[in-house]
């Protein structure tokens, strides 16, 4: 049974609201008031011959070189800027006193823990020499308590952190997406990232503590949230969740529940009793036009009343769906105007070059005219995600591929996503899931009957952890069970594009056939049931500012500034001609090592004015 009291009730100054971070804190949505970032100089070496473990690196490395974390090793930012293949690779730092203080160990908060958020792709962990921990999947976060391995410090001189790595680059059963197995980049492929490529650091938790939590929205007026804790919960213990509106400084209320059910989470339903009166519902949705949030302080108390743990975090209400062939934002056809986002940046590779740079990328984004991003072959930072929470910005989750069809290949997939919708269903700017693209590593799904059944078991499971977002089967072609229909289509003439997307009877004709591709748009037997239809790539319209280098590679090419604007509005207005597309994405956001047909230069800078893309992108 809930309760509903004033949310004055709980201290909401205990933590800083979750809402309203400076995009530094690397789990955004369980926000504690202290942690320390591990980020900066390490010791480094490479470890070609796979020598380092039966050498006892464990317990230091030797003659090392110094990178800087979390940038990848192959970039310029890490200091050591070497991309050939190294699939073995070793750090190391110490960990001193003053950092545990300042992770906020103590007596209240006596649990250390080590956080990482991504090493690509196979990392083991070890303490003063004594192995702590590992994990596979390059895209994921993990965590280890290191409790006990830090109760003392030897001598003085803290203690030593190390970390082995290893990212096999001609192992093409790892999800990789984008990252070439190749030692130089080549095609549509780029360069590797190896290693710690996200935060890490350390936190202090008390011994029974809120571990993780997930919200759903499920209506305009009401979410479902699910907790789980770390560290037995006593008998009588209670979870308080206050709710507050910062935008117009209201208190919503406050909710409270047994934390003692016998399932590792609970699933309970906080209403927010402002919202009884349905006129009022849209007063706190979320969407890319109004990215209200909402804050929630989560208190966990004993049976006497004593706080044993509070966490910040945030929701955003609002739903996505499917209908009449339209895609759904708050009940409503919302047209998607998305563009592709590889997310590597020249210095620093998948690592952004600094927090801000999330920030950065949503804000550019958006200027350009575009309410949506397609983060492409890439499980995205969740800061970039908080800020595209926080501006206002939809986001395609989508799954790196693998490059080969085997059970390795499945097995490592099918954990990765599986941890990444986990990790991410939280945050209201992620309105869909893209489990596979253009088959990579189910490349014969036409006629072999196991890729077919992985490809709809995934997306399946896919529906099963989170069914309140839509799910893309096989974004571009070869499509069996996907609740939007998509299409890859690199036409340079926006008259042809018009002409093959106008009305219902192109509609027919497009998704009957073979796709712009070649490739069949439906495999399996799966036939067009009146899903929507997005342009889900398009555009590629390679071009260069004068100045820069006039090599590179994209889909057709401008000869100019001037004639690359009029082909970007005429592939649009071909977009807009259209009476059945419920979207669409345009490739893509910033040249990319040696594709050049990004709207911006891969320093982030617009190739003409940024008003001119933006009216070619909105035709207005």
């Amino acid at each position: 049974m809930s309760i509903v009291a004033p949310a004055s009730s709980v201290d909401v100054a205990a933590v800083p609201l979750a809402s309203r971070q400076d995009g530094r804190y690397p789990r955004p949505q369980v926000v504690r008031r202290d942690w320390v970032d591990l980020s900066g100089p390490w010791s480094f070496r490479h470890d070609d011959e796979d020598a380092g473990a039966d050498a006892g690196w464990a317990a230091g490395v030797p003659s090392p070189r110094s990178i800087t974390v979390p940038f990848p090793p192959e970039s310029a930012a890490s200091g050591i800027g070497d991309p050939g293949f190294h699939p073995v690779v070793w750090y190391s730092r110490t960990i001193g006193h003053d950092e545990l203080v300042q992770a906020g160990h103590g007596a209240d908060r006596p649990r250390v823990l080590l956080h990482f958020g991504a090493v690509d792709h196979r990392a083991r962990v070890w303490i003063d020499g004594r192995f702590v921990g590992e994990h596979e999947g390059g895209h994921t976060p993990f965590t280890f308590d290191v409790t006990a391995l830090l109760a003392e410090t030897p001598d003085g001189a803290g203690h030593l952190l190390v970390v082995r790595a290893e990212d096999d680059p001609d192992d093409v059963t790892q999800p990789r997406g984008k990252q070439d197995w190749h030692e130089e980049a080549h095609a549509i492929w780029y360069r590797r990232t190896t290693g710690i490529w996200q935060p890490v650091w350390l936190e202090a938790v008390p011994t029974t503590a809120i571990d993780a939590l997930r919200w759903t929205p499920a209506s305009p007026a009401s979410t479902a949230l699910s907790v789980r804790f770390r560290g037995r919960v006593p008998a009588g213990a209670r979870l308080r969740v206050a709710l507050r509106f910062d935008e117009r400084d209201e208190d919503l209320g406050t909710t409270e529940w047994d934390a003692t059910a016998s399932r590792p989470t609970l699933e309970v339903t906080v209403p927010v009793a402002r919202q009884r009166n349905g006129q009022a519902e849209d007063e706190l949705t979320w969407s890319p036009e109004t990215p209200r949030l909402v804050d929630a302080v989560l208190t966990l108390v004993d049976a006497s009343g004593a706080v044993l743990d509070v966490v910040a975090s945030y929701l955003g209400m609002r739903s996505v769906g499917v209908g009449g062939g339209r895609f759904l934002l708050n009940r409503q056809p919302y047209p998607v105007r998305s563009v592709l986002d590889q997310a590597f940046w020249p210095e620093s590779h998948l690592a952004a070059p600094h927090p801000l740079a999330h920030r950065q990328e949503v804000e550019l984004i958006k200027a350009l005219g575009f309410n949506a991003a397609r983060m492409h072959q890439k499980i995205e930072d969740p800061r970039f995600l908080y800020w595209a929470d926080r501006l206002g910005l939809m986001v395609w989750g989508e799954a790196p591929a693998a490059y080969e069809f085997s059970p390795t290949a499945v097995r490592r997939l099918t954990a990765e996503w599986t941890a990444a919708v986990e990790r991410d269903a939280s945050h209201p700017s992620i309105v869909t899931w893209v489990p596979f693209n253009e088959s990579w590593g189910i490349q014969h799904v036409v006629s072999d009957p196991a890729q077919q059944a992985y490809a709809r078991a995934l997306v399946d499971l896919t529906r099963a952890l989170d069914p309140s977002r839509p799910v893309i089967g096989n974004d571009g072609w070869e499509q069996q069970d996907t609740d939007v229909v998509t299409i890859h289509d690199y036409e340079g003439d926006g008259a042809v594009l018009a002409d093959t997307y106008r009305d219902d009877a192109a509609r027919t004709r497009a998704l009957e056939g073979l796709a712009p591709s070649g490739h069949p748009q439906f495999v399996g037997g799966a036939v067009d049931r009146g899903q929507p239809v997005m342009l889900t790539e398009f555009g590629g319209v390679r071009y260069q500012a004068a100045g820069r280098r006039t090599e590179g590679w994209g889909y057709t090419a401008a000869v100019d500034g001037d004639d690359w604007v009029a082909r970007i509005t005429a592939l649009y207005d071909g977009v807009r001609a259209s009476t059945f597309l419920a979207g669409s994405c345009w490739t893509q956001l910033t040249d990319t090592m040696q594709e050049t047909n990004g709207l911006l230069h891969a320093d982030r800078t617009p190739k003409v004015p940024i008003e001119q893309i933006r009216r070619a992108v909105t035709g207005s």
